[in-house]
């Protein structure tokens, strides 16, 4: 390179140092000052929820007619209340046999025969049931209306109304003396008699209705395994073997607690059967039936024929009616200890507050299906808690 090349080069370096600005210390910079109001946009006034609406007439139309939706589908439900109760009580006995086809099936029988082996077997119970037991009920419950006015005039010469009426006097007198202007003013047999015509029709309507729970039942137990993997199949595929699990668990403690609950009713039955032909007392095939009917209703069942039982033991024979009385409430005892942790063994244990609470609770809701059904419901809930709810909440951290 020549000379005044080199010197050219030197010249406008020197001219880019001295038009570039000096370097400034930044610690010699003043800082802004703090006296400084910073000055920020009011927010905009939040709207409420009416005034957000764009289209009020629209909105009010919308919520109109969901509003009759609602009323119209409760309308309907009410309407369908009998036939949702038929397929509860269908589905109900549906689980209760589904473990006998399922023993047949163990011991090497298929699904169609077993089912075909465990229908012909309930009709024949109920078939048995129709032949020989209710004509004697019926015939029973004649007797009792009958006889219902000497029951009154034996307890009347008894040393128990003695007692009494030393105790109460006038009062417990005037008491048996309105009872039997009662039972002879004609115009309280017509009102029977008009009761007796609404008994005749209820009586028709359930007959009926029993009728539709037992073809219910028939094709809710041939079916059970489709019905059951057809549900499944709502579940994600992933979780499909875990709600498996917990679908088998349920149904067989359903079916475990209607077997067990219909096994300790018939005890229940043999046991007044026997102690009523025993002592004497009147009507045995009548408050056998009724005891196996009430016995059916899981805790307070047994408590209140209890208290059936010796009172209508009481009318024919006061010193057999105690006799009943101390008899039946040690089978009670027996039963509670001994018998039902043996047969109900297969189901899931419910504590006993929550029986209780789940039978007021089922009671007040459904009447007589809610009671059979809040002890199956309340452990098919317990189950879902322990194998879904708490696992869930044990892995939170």
């Amino acid at each position: 390179m020549s000379k005044d090349g080199a010197a050219r080069s030197r010249s406008a370096t020197r001219n880019q140092k001295a038009a570039s600005p000096p370097p400034v210390d930044a610690a010699l910079t003043p800082a802004p000052s703090q006296g400084t109001p910073h000055v920020t946009e009011a927010p905009e006034p939040s709207r409420s929820f009416w005034a957000r609406i764009d289209k009020p007439f629209v909105f009010g139309f919308l919520v109109t007619l969901g509003g009759l939706t609602a009323f119209l589908l409760a309308l309907t439900l009410t309407s369908l209340s009998t036939v949702i109760i038929y397929i509860a009580f269908a589905l109900f006995a549906a689980l209760g046999l589904d473990p006998a086809v399922r023993f047949l099936e163990r011991r090497g029988l298929s699904r169609g025969l077993s089912v075909l082996v465990v229908i012909l077997g309930l009709v024949g119970v109920l078939a048995l049931v129709l032949l020989m037991i209710v004509p004697v009920v019926v015939e029973q419950v004649t007797a009792f209306v009958t006889s219902v006015p000497d029951l009154i005039s034996d307890f009347m010469r008894s040393d128990v109304y003695s007692f009494l009426e030393r105790q109460f006097g006038d009062q417990f007198e005037q008491f048996v003396t309105d009872a039997q202007d009662f039972l002879t003013d004609g115009k309280t047999w017509q009102t029977i008699g008009g009761g007796a015509l609404k008994i005749g029709s209820s009586i028709a309507a359930g007959i009926s209705g029993a009728i539709v729970v037992l073809v219910l039942t028939l094709y809710f137990v041939a079916g059970l395994p489709t019905m059951k993997t057809s549900l499944l199949r709502f579940a994600p595929a992933r979780d499909r073997a875990r709600a498996r699990d917990i679908t088998d668990q349920i149904t067989d403690s359903v079916g475990g607690y209607v077997q067990g609950m219909v096994t300790l009713a018939f005890i229940n039955a043999i046991i007044v059967l026997i102690l009523y032909l025993s002592l004497g007392l009147p009507f045995p095939p009548l408050l056998a039936t009724v005891a196996f009917l009430i016995t059916l209703i899981p805790l307070v069942g047994s408590v209140l024929f209890w208290a059936i039982g010796s009172v209508i033991a009481l009318f024919a024979d006061p010193w057999h009616a105690l006799l009943f009385a101390v008899i039946y409430l040690v089978y009670m005892q027996l039963e509670a200890y001994f018998l039902t942790p043996r047969i109900m063994n297969k189901t899931v244990s419910v504590p006993g507050p929550l029986v209780v609470i789940g039978a007021l609770a089922g009671g007040t809701l459904l009447g007589l299906l809610g009671a059979l059904v809040a002890v199956p419901v309340t452990a098919s809930i317990l189950i879902i808690i322990k194998q879904i709810w708490l696992p869930r909440q044990d892995a939170r951290i």
